[in-house]
């Protein structure tokens, strides 16, 4: 075998391209995300999906524990003592025209 010639280059790009493409394989076999010809990951449509739904939950568990917030603060305005002083005046003025006729 010649080492300089062609058919020695032409080899070594056959089996790299061979081995490139039994690694892919094994990994789609198995489930894992495929390399590109630039060496990146390429992830499969339903790992694409699963991306998606993974963001989606993420947001909205942001937005849930916003709202917890949210509520967590109208419960303190509700058991605070202001808004209790403030049934009472307008229970005040709900019995006093029933009272005196008076308002």
């Amino acid at each position: 075998m010649n080492w300089g010639g062609p058919e020695f280059v032409l080899a070594i790009i056959a089996i790299s391209t061979g081995g490139w493409i039994v690694n892919n394989w094994i990994r789609a076999r198995h489930g894992y995300a495929l390399e590109d010809e630039w060496g990146g990951k390429t992830l499969r449509a339903d790992d694409q999906a699963m991306a998606q739904l993974r963001d989606e939950n993420a947001a909205l568990r942001q937005q849930l524990e916003v709202t917890h917030q949210r509520l967590a603060n109208v419960e303190a305005i509700v058991t605070d003592r202001g808004f209790d002083v403030a049934g009472q005046i307008e229970a005040l003025r709900t019995e006093r025209p029933a009272q005196g006729g008076q308002p």
